[in-house]
């Protein structure tokens, strides 16, 4: 008889940072279908089976401290971001929250580190948004940063240095304007547009794109969570993935002319109320002002659960994504050479947000 020596494989255990936001609910989703055991940081309970919550503040150290000192993550997934009045802000208060809850891990055996950041990192921040030189599209990882203060610079360096510190890898996800499911947050293109949808079958309004002759006419990618956190945990789990910045977008690129009619079929919009550029932006801010105390009336009639119309419409973030005045490509050579093959149609990837966004009486 032989009695064998083998170890048993350490289940790796995750920890995601911003795990009720859109990529974090699709992390999740995609680590428990893997197996994987999952911690999650947040101020509040995330009521999902098979995820634990820890509760702290980002923004305090000292709460960050005492709610990780006993948890011992292989992997970290940060996900989150808290949007500020000026730039030196964000990189105040973002810079800081990567650097203290990394600090707070230091005794955890982390092997990998995961940040997402985005195409702010090649186009500049809120403040100075597209406004100076940017690189030619598409993107390439491989462009310097700006000369502008930037809190995904701040971010990144952050991680850097604990990543040298600490020993563990990490990689740098840059998506492009990601929709997913999720409520409440601040940067949510696909169930804003459902909103708009809504809005304007019920109050019989014109379905108008909000932006730019360049957004209508020219070439865009976008990212589906869900791809995103499928190349997030490929990055962790691969050699390939290790201290690496990559871009991560669907992998097919379209025109607004084409996608805002299917859209407007997907969410049963008339054909005869869908509107394109004509002459200038329409910013969904102005467009839905008006209208926006008609949703809690459009809830109790159709019993959707969220009669706050604020909790489900990002008009602001969309209107920056769709009111840019440049081709905005994202190229994706170095994930493909590095083994990463994963891709969506974006059409279709909206068409099943939506879908669960029925499924969920978040519209009609």
């Amino acid at each position: 008889m032989t009695t064998s020596t083998e170890a048993t494989p350490v289940r790796p255990e995750a920890l995601v940072v911003g795990a009720s936001g859109i990529t974090g609910s699709a992390l999740v989703d995609h680590l428990l279908s893997l197996g994987w055991r999952v911690t999650a940081l947040s101020r509040r309970p995330l009521t999902r089976d098979g995820v634990r919550t820890v509760a702290a503040d980002l923004r305090d150290p000292a709460s960050l401290a005492a709610a990780l000192a006993d948890e011992r993550p292989t992997h970290v997934f940060f996900t989150a971001w808290q949007r500020q009045e000026t730039e030196a802000e964000n990189i105040r208060v973002n810079g800081g929250m990567v650097r203290d809850l990394l600090a707070a891990l230091s005794h955890a055996p982390l092997e990998h580190v995961a940040l997402i950041t985005g195409l702010k990192h090649y186009l500049g921040p809120f403040e100075a948004y597209a406004a100076g030189v940017v690189p030619d599209t598409p993107f390439h990882e491989e462009e310097p940063r700006l000369d502008v203060p930037n809190f995904y610079y701040a971010q990144e360096d952050e991680l850097f240095a604990a990543a040298e510190r600490q020993g563990f890898t990490w990689s740098v996800h840059r998506s492009h304007t990601v929709i997913g499911h999720a409520v409440g947050n601040a940067m949510n293109m696909g169930l804003t547009l459902a909103v708009q949808a809504t809005l304007a079958k019920e109050l019989d309004l014109d379905f108008v794109f909000p932006g730019s002759a360049a957004q209508w006419d020219g070439l865009t990618d976008m990212t589906d969570a869900g791809l995103l956190a499928e190349h997030m945990v490929w990055a962790a789990t691969s050699h390939e993935g290790a201290d690496e910045a990559f871009n991560v977008v669907d992998g097919d690129v379209f025109r607004w002319r084409w996608m805002w009619p299917r859209l407007a079929a997907h969410l049963g919009v008339d054909p005869a109320r869908v509107v394109g550029f004509a002459d200038r932006p329409r910013p969904l801010e102005e467009q839905m002002a008006p209208h926006e105390h008609a949703w809690a009336g459009i809830a109790e009639r159709y019993g959707l659960v969220e009669p706050d119309v604020t909790r489900l419409a990002s008009w602001w973030h969309t209107d920056a994504d769709l009111g840019r005045e440049m081709e905005v490509v994202t190229d994706m050579g170095k994930s493909r050479e590095a083994g990463f093959t994963g891709y969506r149609r974006t059409d279709r990837a909206f068409a099943d947000l939506f879908d669960r966004y029925r499924a969920d009486r978040l519209v009609p």
